[in-house]
C-alpha cells in the first residue's frame, strides 16, 4: 500500500500552498513514507481526474469555501480515499493520524476514549456554567426577599413606635381626665359642706326670732299696765 498526497505545484491560492507544505512537513516529521502526485504536471490528467472523482471532501478554503472541484491537498492510500487537509489536520491533533491514513487498523477504543474525554470536559464545563447560573439566580432571588424582609421589619418598627406613642398619649389623657374628675368632686364636696352649714345656721336664727318677739310682747304688756 502506497500513501499518495495529491498537490498542485502551480496553484495561485496561497492557502492551498501552505496546506500542502504543512501536510508534507508533518509526514516527514513522523517518518511516514509517501508519494507526491502533482496534478498540474503533463501526463497526470488521469491522476487529476481520479482525485477529483473520488474525493468526497472539497478542501474548501477561506477564499474559496465552495470550490467547483476538490482542491489539493487530497490524501489517498493507493486508490482508497483518506481525506482532505481539514480531516488530516484533525487526525493529527487527536493523535489518530495512522488510522486516518489507513496505515494501522482502526483503534475504536482510543477514538472512543478521546471522544468520551471530550464529552466529559464539555459536560463539566456545562455543569460549571449551569452552577454559576443557579448561584446567580439564587442570589437574585434572595436579594429581593431580604429587601422585602427589611422593609417589613422597618414598617413593623414604625408601627410599634406609633402604637407606643398613641398608648402614652391615651394614658396621659386618662390621667388628666381622672385629675379633673377628682378636682370636680372636691369642688362639689366643698359646695355641699357650705350648703349644709348654711342650712344648719338658718334654723338657729328662726328659733331666736320668736324669743325676741315674746320679749317685745311682754314689754308692750308691761308698758300698757304701767299706764
Amino acid at each position: 500500500m502506497v500513501l499518495k498526497v495529491y498537490v498542485s505545484g502551480m496553484s495561485g491560492n496561497k492557502e492551498v500552498k501552505k496546506r500542502q507544505q504543512r501536510v508534507l512537513m508533518i509526514l516527514d516529521s513522523k517518518n511516514i513514507q509517501y508519494d507526491t502526485v502533482d496534478i498540474t504536471e503533463p501526463g497526470k490528467e488521469g491522476e487529476k481526474e481520479m482525485m477529483q472523482n473520488k474525493s468526497t471532501s472539497n478542501g474548501g478554503t477561506v477564499s474559496d469555501p465552495d470550490p467547483r472541484h476538490p482542491l489539493p491537498p487530497q490524501i489517498f492510500n493507493d486508490a482508497d480515499y483518506c481525506g482532505d487537509y481539514d480531516a488530516f489536520d484533525m487526525a493529527n491533533e487527536i493523535d489518530t493520524l495512522e488510522v486516518f491514513l489507513k496505515l494501522a487498523p482502526a483503534d475504536t477504543t482510543a477514538v472512543s476514549s478521546a471522544q468520551i474525554e471530550l464529552k466529559q470536559e464539555n459536560g463539566d464545563a456545562k455543569k460549571d456554567e449551569d452552577g454559576e447560573k443557579e448561584k446567580t439566580t439564587e442570589k437574585d432571588e434572595v436579594a429581593p426577599a431580604e429587601e422585602a424582609a427589611t422593609e417589613a421589619n422597618g414598617e413593623a418598627g414604625e408601627k410599634a413606635e406609633k402604637d407606643e406613642e398613641e398608648a402614652e398619649t391615651t394614658s396621659e389623657d386618662k390621667e388628666k381626665d381622672e385629675g379633673e374628675g377628682a378636682d370636680a368632686k372636691e369642688e362639689n364636696g366643698e359646695e355641699k359642706r357650705q350648703v349644709s352649714a348654711t342650712t344648719t345656721v338658718a334654723p338657729a336664727t328662726a328659733v331666736d326670732q320668736p324669743t325676741t318677739n315674746s320679749d317685745r310682747l311682754l314689754e308692750s304688756e308691761r308698758a300698757a299696765t304701767a299706764q
